[in-house]
């Protein structure tokens, strides 16, 4: 138990001093993602008004049929693309990537091509 609380410090830290530079407005959000152990977050937060522009996850209904029977790297890049359409629907192109502590490999980083390729300029 010890090793994983010194694990979720660690990333914590990380996190503060990333959030420390990063900051969301209304032309350019925040996307951040998160990762629990069975589901993938990602939202657009607006820093200035303390404002989530839209969030989508792996539990969205919309895209549920879609990610049924995928692996979680594969999912998320589904995420990323939904996010993609619902901002560029918005009228948002450009976004700042903040990737919460996390390394950026894996699931942070097929959610981040995702958004890409939906779009998102970041």
């Amino acid at each position: 138990m010890r090793k994983n609380n010194q694990k979720a410090e660690r990333r914590n830290k990380i996190r503060r001093r990333i959030r420390s530079t990063i900051r969301g407005t209304a032309e350019r959000p925040r996307l951040s993602i998160f990762k629990s152990s069975k589901h993938v977050y990602l939202q657009l937060i607006n820093d200035l008004e303390n404002l989530t522009v839209t969030s989508v996850s792996t539990k969205t209904p919309s895209i549920q049929k879609e990610i049924d029977g995928k692996s979680s790297v594969e999912a998320a890049n589904i995420v990323g693309k939904e996010i993609a359409k619902v901002a560029v629907d918005q009228g948002i192109k450009k976004v700042v990537f903040d990737r919460s502590g996390y390394k950026y490999h894996g699931i942070v980083k097929s959610a981040a091509e995702g958004a890409r390729e939906g779009g998102l300029d970041f």
